[in-house]
């Protein structure tokens, strides 16, 4: 039964991911056409956010649906998994790269800023929040258990900011004439933008080096097994997150006490600190192993 409820609830992320999918493709198309016809540079800003709204939900889609199949082969026993976390990576490098691009732009339009429209702006930008913010509804309850569906969330959060910014440009413009709110709410948003591009990226690669997950004190949780009835020592602890929502941890415990007993506490300590899936070794005084520097 479990199995089949992880199923169904992959099954609705996928479908949901899709919907969003098609919904950001159409307004990509009208933002980038409308960009190009009238020559701003915050509506292509927004539309090059998009465009890796777009990329990042398509590879969310792949690294779910091959996390779904779970283990394929003896050399992959924890399957796919993994395959959202490299996702969230490509992310964040696709979102500095974007964001790189128009800080270039912007710049080399300090002095020359052409005049943009400021009717398609506010037409596009008000479009642009009606679509991202039914994709933020889509996606937001997934972003919490998926790196890969939060990297197309946080993507499209910051789509959301520069249809606001192009709002504010294009008001901005029809009101007062100024040449420059089309390059400045541009800047503006490639610098909102770098910040959590580089978080996602600090994310994913704390995972990928099996780093112990920030939110588990491994001294705190050394010192709780230790104190486990009939445990003399605790070595060989390692603690690491194979994706975001699974946690995992190993354990050496050296303790003369009923081995089952010893393991069912520890098991325990482990679980009440969200490490469910965890190994956990009892071994008699003398017993364990000198793995060196390897422990």
């Amino acid at each position: 039964m479990g199995a089949g409820h992880e199923h169904s609830h992959t099954d609705t992320r996928v479908s949901r991911m899709l919907i969003a999918a098609g919904i950001l493709a159409v307004f990509f198309v009208l933002e980038l056409t409308t960009a190009l016809m009238i020559n701003s540079i915050a509506l292509l800003a927004d539309a090059g956010h998009m465009l890796t709204d777009l990329v990042a939900m398509f590879m969310g889609l792949t690294a779910v649906l091959l996390a779904k199949h779970g283990p394929v082969a003896p050399g992959r026993t924890y399957g796919w998994h993994r395959a959202e976390v490299f996702t969230a990576v490509a992310n964040a490098a696709l979102l500095l790269g974007v964001a790189g691009f128009i800080l270039y732009e912007a710049i080399d339009r300090l002095g020359d800023a052409p005049a943009v429209p400021g009717v398609p702006l506010i037409v596009v930008a008000l479009a642009g929040l009606v679509a991202n913010g039914a994709v933020v509804l889509l996606l937001r309850a997934d972003s919490q258990h998926s790196l890969a569906v939060k990297g197309a969330y946080m993507e499209v959060i910051a789509d959301t900011l520069g249809s606001v910014g192009v709002l504010i440009a294009g008001i901005v413009t029809v009101t007062t004439g100024w040449a420059y709110a089309d390059v400045v709410v541009a800047v503006l948003v490639a610098l909102w933008v770098l910040p959590r591009a580089f978080s996602l990226a600090r994310t994913a690669l704390r995972i990928l080096s099996e780093s112990s997950p920030p939110h588990i004190d491994v001294d705190e949780l050394r010192s709780a097994l230790q104190a486990v009835d009939g445990v003399s020592e605790v070595h060989d602890l390692h603690v690491w997150t194979l994706v975001p929502g699974r946690d995992m941890a190993t354990a050496h415990l050296t303790s003369g006490a009923d081995s089952a007993r010893v393991l069912v506490d520890a098991r325990a300590v482990l679980a009440a600190r969200g490490l469910a899936h965890a190994t956990v070794q009892v071994e008699p005084p003398g017993g364990a192993t000198d793995c060196g520097a390897d422990c």
